[in-house]
């Protein structure tokens, strides 16, 4: 998808934006998990989540390429459309997002304090991606995909960044949604040759990447069921599934009773708030405690956009 130059180059245009996010290891962490513990923390990024990266890279060749475009338009369910609002912002195009009702209210209002025109449509990402399809060939637009090279590329820094930055890892834990934050993860570890285990974790409501790769072939589920709406997919993409299979050890999927004991850990060991999909990797780390007894993994924080009510619930649960 992309060589170790075309990686770094997508690096150059991030750190223009921001220097990157740090990766440390907490030592209280450690103890909870019996193992040396590293944290990626995407959720400082000035989104608030890793989607940042793959906005920057994805807009700034489009208005390279296509200098008079009029505007682009995307389905989220919040923190890829702040990327996209973040960065058309910063390169000058118009940006709408189309989100499900009764999306997340503070997920919208930082999306419009970023810049971007709300739509609300249909009644989970799928149908507010069809709508934003049909909207970009009715208007004109351009339709920016929730996986696409660009953007893989563009997350893919924050794995250049993990790799390089911190010791030799056993293992990496990657949450999935649509599957850029992984696969930009597989190719990394792969451009620079290591040997770390990368293994994804889905949520039990929403696993359709741990269905297909059980079977072998994409399975569609009718609906995903889970607080972590970062995780709240329901269709694979295709190309992100082969290299996810390719790619990865195995995934291991959680319940939203494990991610929000995840994310009181993180509050009670780092102070860090952390919204369900960034939360899930330690799920699935305390449920391999065992196994990875005292190796060096790494857990990917892919971000900290949490609504405070929905926070309060999955903490005092």
């Amino acid at each position: 998808m992309f060589s170790l130059s075309q990686l770094e180059d997508a690096a150059r245009i991030v750190h223009g934006s921001f220097p990157g996010t740090p990766q440390y290891a907490w030592p209280l962490l450690a103890e909870r998990c019996d193992a040396e513990v590293w944290v990626k923390h995407e959720n400082h990024t000035p989104t608030g989540a890793f989607k940042i990266r793959g906005g920057l890279t994805y807009v700034e060749r489009l208005r390279r390429e296509r200098p008079n475009i009029t505007g682009i338009i995307s389905a989220t369910r919040g923190n890829h459309g702040q990327s996209l609002a973040w960065a058309g912002r910063r390169h000058g195009v118009a940006v709408t997002i189309v989100v499900p009702r009764g999306n997340s209210p503070e997920k919208n209002a930082a999306m419009r304090a970023f810049g971007a025109s709300l739509i609300e449509h249909g009644e989970d990402f799928e149908a507010a991606r069809e709508e934003a399809a049909r909207l970009a060939e009715r208007n004109g637009l351009e339709f920016a995909p929730s996986f696409a090279p660009d953007l893989v590329r563009g997350v893919a820094t924050y794995s250049l960044e993990l790799f390089r930055g911190a010791p030799p890892l056993d293992a990496l834990y990657v949450p999935i949604g649509l599957g850029s934050g992984i696969c930009g993860a597989i190719i990394t570890r792969d451009l620079l040759g290591l040997r770390t285990e990368i293994i994804g974790v889905q949520s039990t409501g929403a696993d359709c990447y741990a269905r297909s790769l059980a079977s072998g072939r994409i399975v569609v589920m009718n609906r995903s069921d889970t607080l972590a709406d970062g995780m709240a997919v329901r269709q694979p993409d295709a190309t992100a599934f082969e290299i996810i299979r390719r790619g990865v050890s195995r995934i291991v999927s959680v319940t939203d009773e494990e991610i929000g004991s995840a994310m009181r850990a993180y509050w009670t060991d780092t102070h860090n708030l952390v919204e369900g999909a960034g939360a899930a990797p330690l799920a699935a780390l305390l449920r391999d405690r065992r196994e990875m007894r005292g190796k060096r993994v790494a857990l990917v924080v892919s971000g900290g956009n949490i609504d405070l009510a929905l926070f309060r619930q999955w903490i005092t649960d």
